[in-house]
């Protein structure tokens, strides 16, 4: 009987995404998208010889150099236009965001509603552009200065190529920052995650081919690389566990008088997620990590320069590195969740509409409770994000398997997944609604017209 049932649910939803045109069309625009992007990660930057990186790359990969890699889609390790990806935009975000918590005159641009939100976009936007701009010839100037035992990096140093180069990455850099923003406006889901999404996605088949060839190496055995999938597919379970968890707070809902009936109070919850920021934290943490290193990895220094050092105590593993990600995490899970719940805010609008929570006087008391309760769901958030982000840490510095592989990859995969996967489920719901609407017209008009 359950799984007759199960079948009678599944054949409706095909057949009502079977007639969604518009949602058909949002999904194979962002299939779309997403396969320009892949194929903008294998077009290289002028001027550089592809064999002489390759080999340099496998010298001086590892650590923050992989991380950048992962979320550049593998367009670094290529060296092509998205070698930064859409780090700098995600950069420039961050810091628009502190500078308007901080800046009564952006807070008071915010509050404009609209307008006041284009205007932050276009400023972030600029923003974007000067922070590009700056890696961008940070690392022309870096690989300028690689060489190999093949030869330089760089086939003909000078201004012009460290013109091209800047241009090129730049321009690739705010191309990918128009196409997230097309993906969310026309597509389905946020366009910046599924672009970061995506990016990961591609390269899991060469990081599992990795670890399988680690195993065959004989850097682990067969019971090692069993309890490795366990605990992967454990970290993924878990992750779907706590995504979905909420604290319902009550919400009462008084008596109306309508003409002469009396209408009964209504009860409803307020759902409070246990982790509000989502994916944010980890992705704003590892963008702060790279903004300033991104050069390092590129500097060429020996092991006395201050360069080498700051690259050496940033290695998977190294105690400084784990405690500034996962004090930047726990920092940005707090920051993000005071920027998209605002209790006062929501505090206001119960009294507006005349709900209130039970044992709670409206107003500023009810806000103080709803500061308490978002307080607590949100350290209890931060120790999740901090713990999937770093215990993978440990087996990656343990056994020296593929990045990709580490807990901030999986959160973002499995968390944009989810979340996609809910906006299509809710497109699917809105369709199913106004058939039902349309249905409700044409009985009415078939009966008027008898």
């Amino acid at each position: 009987m359950t799984s007759a049932v199960e079948q009678l649910a599944k054949n409706a939803n095909w057949g009502a995404f079977s007639k969604a045109t518009e949602l058909k069309r949002r999904i194979l625009f962002v299939l779309g998208a997403l396969i320009v992007y892949r194929l903008g990660t294998y077009i290289p930057v002028p001027g550089i010889d592809p064999v002489v990186w390759n080999d340099i790359y496998s010298q001086k990969g590892g650590g923050i150099l992989d991380m950048f890699n992962m979320f550049s889609g593998g367009a670094l390790s290529r060296m092509t236009i998205f070698a930064l990806n859409i780090m700098p935009y995600i950069s420039a975000s961050i810091i628009m965001q502190l500078a308007t918590a901080m800046s009564p005159k952006l807070e008071a641009l915010k509050k404009e509603g609209e307008h006041g939100r284009m205007k932050i976009n276009q400023y972030t936007r600029y923003f974007t552009v000067f922070l590009a701009t700056i890696q961008a010839y940070g690392l022309a100037v870096g690989l300028e200065g690689m060489q190999s035992s093949l030869g330089p990096a760089v086939i003909d140093p000078g201004l012009f190529f460290r013109a091209s180069t800047v241009i090129t990455i730049v321009g690739g850099t705010i191309f990918l920052m128009w196409l997230g923003e097309q993906i969310t406006q026309r597509g389905i889901g946020n366009g910046i995650s599924l672009i970061i999404f995506a990016g990961i996605v591609a390269e899991l088949p060469r990081a599992i081919g990795s670890t399988l060839e680690l195993g065959r190496q004989g850097q682990f055995n067969l019971l090692e690389l069993l309890f490795l999938t366990a605990m992967v597919v454990g970290v993924i379970a878990f992750i779907v566990f706590i995504e979905r968890a909420q604290r319902r707070v009550t919400v009462q809902y008084p008596r109306k008088q309508a003409g002469n009936q009396m209408q009964m109070g209504q009860q409803n919850h307020l759902p409070l997620k246990l982790n509000t920021s989502g994916v944010i934290p980890p992705i704003f943490a590892s963008s702060l990590l790279l903004l300033p290193l991104t050069i390092v990895g590129f500097s060429g220094a020996e092991g006395g320069d201050w360069t080498a050092a700051i690259a050496r105590y940033l290695q998977h593993g190294q105690p400084i590195y784990m405690l500034l990600y996962g004090g930047l995490i726990a920092f940005f899970a707090f920051f993000y969740t005071a920027i998209v719940f605002n209790p006062q805010e929501n505090a206001d609008m119960l009294r507006k509409y005349g709900g209130f929570v039970p044992g709670i006087r409206p107003g500023q008391a009810t806000a103080d409770y709803l500061d308490y309760v978002l307080t607590r769901l949100t350290a209890i958030g931060a120790a999740y994000l901090v713990f999937i982000c770093l215990l993978p840490e440990f087996m990656i510095s343990r056994y020296s398997i593929p990045f990709y592989f580490g807990g901030t990859s999986l959160l973002i995969v499995v968390t944009v997944t989810m979340d996609t996967v809910a906006q299509i489920h809710s497109h699917l719901i809105a369709h199913q609604y106004e058939g039902l609407i349309k249905k409700a017209k044409l009985r009415g008009t078939g009966r008027r017209n008898r």
